[in-house]
């Protein structure tokens, strides 16, 4: 530490160990005093001025006399270190005499006169200095619960981490069972994780108190989030390899063949039918637990919840049906002709028709559905609609996408682009999607009405599509079904012949809709089958199967493959009347039965 003199004072001549005559008896004794300090010594340092305490430590720095006039001999012979400390030894002892204040006073004006080599090292001390282990204070005072709180909030990755840190760290992570809270905050965000512990049975011992009579501690959980990130990739790969497990159902129409539109959940399957009837699946067993009659028309479109099940057929009336009883509840006659598609939402229903309109319903209950208002602006039939709360997207045979406002019905924009009647769409977030009879899908930018992307693969109309944050499922009346990278086709840089992942093949019929989530596609085809396309636990390949695996390639719009038992174009012209001409874009009702 610099001396306390040169602070204030000159610096003292390096030749300080030479004997100088200003030394004087009284400065000798005090030294002395001073270098054994007492109550006495301290009560005189604070009485002494700034001045004389620099007069007396000019004294220290200069050989002790004693009275007789010789010389300390002791502190004559010391060494340039041993003066150093000597000196600073004395500083500390000001310093410690001092009150908090002064200290701080003091050691602010010092570290304003050093340099900035002198700073960093200086920082280098105090950081450590500075820093407290909370995590492992927390718990010794009685605060595990805060402990548990603050290392509850980190990833996977941090987390593998902190148990590393030492073992209180890793005590409080067992002890809060911190892999379990983890895993219930990716259940409670992410679907996949949600669908993973339902299927799986993990999910069971989520989001309630463990009892320790169960057998399940922190290990489990611990063991059992590798496992769960393990069967999310290795979904992840089956979709990319076409690996799949395929469940067929057959819907055994009575007169006119065809499934025309569907939704499933976890126990069931709702599947609308050209013979006029509504049959609903179990999931488990694949049997037709329901039938329901009413439509004198093909069943169209329809959409359910916990409560209804609303249809739309080409007798051109919307029914609606008790969820569980299925009871009709109320028929809604105003389309003059067939009911194309619906959507409902939030006690809002927007449906269309092959009369070219778009009507906004008021769904207040089952038995209170009212007309809000129509939307007339298209010049040919409407074939689907989606709505959120900020728009609903219309698409129709004149090959136009039009964009109206939910709230007031306002008409927004129209999208151009497609060659030839659209036939679907979704909408969601701030992106459409649509299929065409011009073989096409385009990816549209709702705000601004742009086409992003045009994806070509499909020999013929494209007659349903869905997508989601990873994917776009389309399926046409080649009887393919494709699946395509989304997130890669909102790359402009992207090769659009990199954008087709796979295309499965095993509908021998026109596929008419389709859904799916992270596990599986559900579709419908003009074959009357339902199949079930399960990508989280695919049947073990065969030997041919994996050389063929090996030897195959990403599709690409060039030469896609004729799937295995798909007639050809003429023969389903023959066997369903519902097509369409390919200038309208538009699609015939199915006559009913």
């Amino acid at each position: 530490m610099m001396p306390l003199a040169s602070l204030e004072s000159p610096p003292i001549s390096k030749d300080h160990d030479k004997p100088s005559s200003s030394s004087s008896p009284s400065s000798c004794s005090f030294v002395r005093e001073m270098s054994q300090p007492g109550p006495s010594s301290l009560s005189k340092l604070r009485d002494l001025t700034l001045g004389e305490h620099l007069n007396h430590e000019m004294a220290v720095d200069m050989p002790m006399m004693c009275e007789d006039g010789d010389e300390d001999s002791s502190q004559f012979s010391m060494s340039p270190r041993e003066h150093f400390d000597h000196e600073s030894e004395l500083c500390m002892r000001y310093f410690e005499s001092w009150a908090q204040t002064r200290q701080t006073e003091f050691v602010e004006q010092l570290v304003a006169r050093m340099s900035f080599h002198q700073h960093e090292h200086i920082y280098s001390i105090l950081m450590p200095m500075l820093q407290r282990d909370f995590i492992t204070a927390l718990p010794g005072k009685g605060l595990h619960h805060i402990a548990y709180k603050i290392l509850s909030y980190l990833d996977e990755r941090s987390l593998c981490r902190a148990e590393l840190v030492c073992h209180e760290w890793y005590q409080v992570i067992t002890d809060g069972l911190l892999w379990k809270k983890l895993i219930e905050r990716k259940v409670a965000s992410e679907p996949v994780w949600e669908g993973l512990s339902e299927r799986r049975g993990w999910g069971k011992y989520l989001f309630r108190h463990v009892a320790p009579s169960e057998g399940i501690n922190h290990q489990f959980f611990r063991q059992l989030y590798p496992s769960i990130i393990s069967d999310i990739s290795n979904m992840e790969s089956n979709w990319k390899n076409a690996r799949h497990t395929l469940t067929r159902i057959e819907c055994h129409s009575e007169n006119s063949k065809g499934v025309y539109c569907l939704q499933y959940d976890d126990h069931k399957i709702i599947s609308g039918l050209r013979d006029n009837t509504i049959k609903i699946w179990n999931r488990e067993s694949l049997e037709c637990k329901r039938v329901l009659q009413g439509h004198t028309g093909s069943v169209l479109c329809l959409q359910y919840d916990e409560k209804v099940i609303v249809t739309g057929s080409s007798d051109s009336t919307i029914r609606v049906w008790d969820v569980s009883s299925g009871q009709m509840l109320n028929t809604l006659v105003h389309h003059c002709e067939a009911v194309l598609h619906l959507r409902f939402s939030d006690a809002t229903m927007v449906t269309c028709s092959k009369d070219r309109t778009i009507a906004v319903w008021d769904m207040r209950a089952p038995h209170d559905i009212v007309l809000r208002r129509v939307l007339v602006g298209h010049r040919a039939a409407v074939n689907v609609v989606d709505f959120d709360d900020r728009y609903i997207v219309s698409a129709s045979g004149d090959r136009t996408i039009k964009v109206w406002r939910t709230s007031t019905s306002e008409f927004v924009r129209t999208l151009h682009g497609h060659r030839r009647g659209i036939a679907c769409l979704q909408y969601r977030g701030n992106h459409v999607v649509s299929g065409s009879s011009d073989n096409t899908i385009r990816i549209w930018d709702i705000e601004c009405g742009a086409c992003l992307k045009l994806l070509e693969g499909h020999d013929d109309l494209v007659r349903c599509i869905r997508f989601d944050d990873k994917r776009i499922v389309s399926g046409a009346y080649d009887g393919a079904i494709k699946v395509w990278d989304f997130q890669a086709a909102l790359d402009p840089r992207a090769p659009t012949e990199s954008l087709c992942v796979r295309t499965l093949s095993e509908h021998s019929g026109r596929v008419f809709r389709l859904q799916f989530d992270d596990f599986q596609i559900i579709s419908s085809s003009h074959d009357d089958t339902i199949l079930i396309w399960d990508f989280l636990d695919p049947v073990a390949p065969g030997p041919m199967e994996v050389e063929q695996a090996q030897q195959a390639t990403p599709d690409t719009p060039q030469g896609p493959q004729q799937p295995l038992g798909l007639a050809t174009q003429d023969s389903v012209q023959d066997h369903d009347d519902s097509a369409s001409s390919p200038d309208s874009g538009t699609f015939k009702p199915p006559p009913s039965a």
